[in-house]
């Protein structure tokens, strides 16, 4: 079957593999479309993403496609169903996972990074990590649930209730999503800093009250002007620690910074110990996506989370690694491959 296969770093091939093998519990899909997330372009690029990867690994963690084998044991679909997958596979026995914090769990498979994925024309995953697709739901928009899941974990953090002010750094993917989630939650006021102006227009298309270019505006000042005195919460989605920063230095008194956006693992930054304790800021963080996938795919059926206009193109398998190694492709949006292009 043809998959990309990640070998190191720089180093993505696109080639035949062997099928994959259908024990007893597993699942074979027909893979229809997988997002490029921004943990494969640091893998790409040589860092951790969520998990360690050891090559050679097909990549591919946000897939959707039809079922086309069943193991003898698999009661919870059929061959013809339309799926998608939550690629984090617990074990249900370590400490963390009794504890019911399984997105630490010691034994965690996680397709796409510690074994194959979505990447190819087909993959094969255990029964528990299928869902089948809502009737309104493609499978472009199913391959968005497990970035809506990660989404929602870090909502379920932010400390946004009705009435609330918020701040999203970044218009890209994971910004727009989250802006939606925060009208959902609630949120009176919403304003998105972002340089790119395409990106800007879609966040005002989706909700945005403010959009601000934070390389030519002064962003307190636009804020203030909009009415956006005291920020309750921040939502950081670029994952650079000059956004971080600007995070805690735009979030009102009480307010909540949530660092959504992944770093380089070796990043730091530099705080103001004093700026915490006197505003009484909350800094947290959002790792995966736990017990969350059901309700993304419910809101994305619903039709009351669009995730569909931040995506740029579906591409083949042959443009991944130009995607993955071109920043100046990846800043014009979400990109989707299909394995049958």
């Amino acid at each position: 079957m043809k998959s990309a296969v990640f070998y190191g770093k720089h180093n993505l091939k696109v080639e035949n593999a062997p099928m994959p093998t259908v024990g007893a519990e597993d699942v074979l899909i027909q893979v229809k479309a997988c997002g490029v997330c921004g943990t494969d372009v640091h893998i790409y690029e040589g860092d951790k993403g969520a998990a360690d990867v050891t090559p050679p690994t097909i990549l591919g963690h946000e897939f959707s496609g039809v079922v086309t084998a069943v193991g003898e044991k698999v009661t919870n679909c059929t061959v013809g169903d339309r799926v998608c997958i939550d690629p984090n596979c617990y074990c249900g026995k370590c400490d963390f996972c009794r504890q019911g914090i399984a997105h630490y769990c010691t034994d965690m498979i996680g397709y796409g990074t510690t074994v194959n994925g979505g990447f190819a024309e087909y993959c094969a995953v255990n029964q528990r990590q299928v869902y089948k697709l809502g009737a309104n739901t493609t499978f472009e928009q199913g391959a968005m649930t497990e970035p809506v899941a990660c989404c929602l974990h870090g909502m379920d953090m932010c400390n946004i209730h009705p009435g609330s002010s918020v701040v999203v750094i970044g218009g890209g993917m994971i910004g727009l999503l989250m802006l939606q989630l925060a009208r959902l939650a609630g949120a009176a006021r919403i304003a998105l800093l972002e340089p790119v102006e395409s990106k800007r227009a879609v966040a005002k298309a989706l909700g945005a009250d403010i959009c601000i270019d934070p390389l030519h505006e002064d962003v307190k000042a636009a804020l203030a002007s909009a009415g956006l005195t005291c920020v309750n919460t921040v939502i950081e989605c670029v994952g650079r620690t000059a956004t971080i920063g600007q995070a805690i230095d735009i979030v009102g008194n009480k307010g909540t910074v949530m660092m959504f956006g992944l770093t380089k693992p070796d990043d730091t930054i530099a705080i103001k110990p004093f700026e915490i304790f006197q505003k009484e800021i909350e800094l947290k963080a959002s790792f995966i996506n736990p017990y969350t996938q059901k309700r993304a795919l419910e809101l994305i059926d619903s039709g009351r989370l669009d995730v569909s206009s931040m995506v740029c193109k579906v591409a083949s398998l042959d443009e991944l690694e130009g995607i993955l190694s071109k920043p100046e492709l990846r800043a014009m949006g979400k990109y989707i491959i299909s394995p049958e292009k």
